[in-house]
């Protein structure tokens, strides 16, 4: 782009997420605000660090010598980068909902277009861009919580209250059996 290189991890005309990043409202605005479409990359990041999309080819490593008596498998396999996006992916989906996930999940991790959607699971033609524009918008408020929803600073005391020096009581530590001043 403008003389530089990039690099690229998707390219965003074959990606679904991208397709939709492109529609525009009939005032000509966008479909999905800015906040959305990072929100759909950022999960799809994050699934592909975790190691959650299917092995689509044959592994040539024995199954069996992997693996000790005694020693868990799957997870205890993983590193702590893949552990840690893996419980993000789970926080998301637990933020989005169980009626929301299941599109998300398509169309931003698996790379299903919004056809095959709507074809697997029988809903109406166009519902399936509404359904995956709700569920974006929760995603977004997941991972960027407005002020309002943050933790506000509480003071004990009064405005304009500030304590002086000598309002302040100092108790020393007193031996046992002496009485006190």
């Amino acid at each position: 782009m403008e003389g530089a290189r990039q690099t690229v991890r998707v390219n965003q005309l074959e990606s679904p997420l991208g397709a939709v990043a492109r529609l525009k409202e009939k005032s000509g605005q966008a479909f999905l605000p800015p906040e959305a479409i990072a929100a759909g990359e950022r999960l799809s990041a994050d699934f592909t660090r975790a190691q959650l999309q299917p092995r689509l080819t044959m592994a040539y490593e024995p199954r069996l010598s992997a693996k000790t008596k005694g020693k868990a498998g799957g997870t205890a396999d993983l590193c702590d980068t893949a552990l840690a996006a893996r419980m993000r992916v789970g926080r998301a989906m637990e933020a989005i909902g169980p009626e929301l996930c299941g599109v998300a999940l398509d169309v931003c991790c698996f790379q299903k277009g919004l056809e095959l959607v709507e074809r697997e699971r029988q809903w109406p033609a166009r519902s399936a861009k509404l359904m995956l524009r709700t569920a974006l918008m929760a995603l977004a408020r997941h991972y960027a919580p407005s002020a309002s929803v943050g933790r506000r600073n509480h003071s004990w005391a009064a405005d304009g209250y500030r304590p002086e020096a000598g309002d302040l009581v100092v108790v020393r530590p007193q031996a046992p059996g002496q009485p006190r001043p």
